[in-house]
């Protein structure tokens, strides 16, 4: 893909996603005073116990983390996200939305479908509108007992505490609901429908698995040399990336021809290249 047209495609994304975020926080969430977690609940619950307008808070409390991650995180992606972050805010004090839905529930679904929409959508085209993530790596970064997931983890407890106290329980546990609808659907956008995974397979047949695996499945397959740690026999070691829908066919496969095979099945994140679409046979 040409340079211009890839820039074009993530600038269109990062304004989708902006929009849709905006959606989120102004056609759902602030007018029923329920938060989402990370630097952008940060920015909900200030504006909601100081007054302050929530599109000033959302670029003042995210610029930083930016530029402090930026060697993390690099120039471009630096400069994306800024621009982003502050496109939000210009959304947020400019363009005026409808208040959707009086409904607490549907509110908080929906006001973090649009966020977490938002979110993603922005990720995809190489940009955050939440430095949340940031500020979890540079936290993790000076303390060896704390992870990333940590850091998130404890940064979301502080926040919806705080709005259990300032906002009253049910908001809170509203609240809560939105981030775990945000936080879903981040994961739907940029891990996509087609959630990848790898199988591991130790067996003695691992040849005649390969042949099904490359031949019947139509699935790209590595092997390794291995040694058994008690046997010290040398074997091949199989790996292959499926999606979840392909789990039971590769695993099912691989216990027909052996039924006594080591199959390890574990996350990927993320895969690119190679085979990992289906191969074409002619």
């Amino acid at each position: 893909m040409k340079p211009i047209v890839r820039e074009s495609k993530d600038a269109l994304l990062i304004f989708l996603g902006i929009l849709a975020a905006g959606m989120g926080l102004k056609g759902f969430l602030l007018s029923s005073r329920f938060i989402d977690g990370g630097v952008t609940g940060v920015s909900m619950l200030l504006s909601d116990i100081l007054g302050f307008k929530l599109s000033l808070l959302i670029l003042v409390i995210n610029l930083p983390f930016i530029a402090l991650g930026y060697r993390q995180i690099g120039r471009k992606f630096a400069i994306k996200s800024v621009l982003a972050i502050a496109g939000l805010s210009v959304c947020l004090a400019f363009v005026k939305y409808p208040d959707v839905t009086p409904d607490k529930l549907l509110t908080a679904v929906f006001g973090g479908f649009f966020i977490g929409a938002g979110i993603g959508l922005a990720m995809r085209g190489g940009a955050v509108l939440d430095g949340t993530e940031i500020a979890a790596l540079l936290v993790s970064k000076s303390s060896q007992l704390l992870k990333v997931g940590d850091v998130i983890l404890l940064l979301n407890i502080v926040i919806f505490s705080a709005a259990a106290f300032f906002l009253g329980i049910e908001s809170a546990l509203y609240s809560m609901l939105t981030y775990f609808a945000a936080s879903k659907t981040v994961d739907f956008l940029v891990y996509g429908v087609e959630e990848y995974h790898g199988i591991i397979i130790v067996s003695q047949k691992s040849a005649e698995i390969r042949l099904a695996i490359l031949n019947f499945l139509n699935r790209g397959v590595t092997v390794y040399q291995g040694r058994g740690g008690l046997s010290e026999t040398e074997q091949d070691i199989l790996f292959c990336v499926v999606t979840r829908l392909e789990i039971s066919k590769v695993k099912g496969t691989a216990e027909e021809i052996d039924p006594s095979a080591f199959i390890v099945i574990h996350h990927v994140a993320d895969a690119s290249g190679g085979m990992i679409k289906k191969r074409f046979l002619h």
